[in-house]
């Protein structure tokens, strides 16, 4: 499944839609610590977390993420966003707990 084919599927809503649409998710990754994220993020992964701030972006960056899900309905700010548009960044949103989206992200993956 690409980042493309999770914007079409409308689980999440779509805050930014990153410069790679076809690049392929390889699995979900659930973690809210940049530190832990930045040592253990797989390439290719969605990040499923409630952090959002700039430094989320970085970290994304740095470890090859696929894109960001922010879950429990946190919100992505003015910064993050434009910070996202600017790195070319995919960042969806959802009111899902972080398990629920990454299930849900997991289930289209291996459908």
């Amino acid at each position: 499944m690409t980042v493309q084919d999770l914007i079409n599927k409308n689980l999440f809503q779509l805050k930014n839609a990153g410069d790679d649409l076809d690049r392929e998710i390889t699995v979900p990754f659930c973690c809210d610590l940049l530190s832990v994220a930045m040592g253990q993020a797989p390439s290719g992964c969605v990040w499923v977390t409630v952090m959002s701030n700039i430094n989320t972006l970085a970290v994304a960056s740095l470890c090859d993420a696929a894109c960001i899900i922010l879950a429990e309905d946190t919100q992505a700010d003015d910064l993050l966003l434009s910070k996202a548009v600017q790195q070319g960044i995919t960042v969806f949103a959802t009111e899902m707990p972080i398990f629920d989206a990454a299930l849900h992200v997991y289930k289209e993956i291996h459908s």
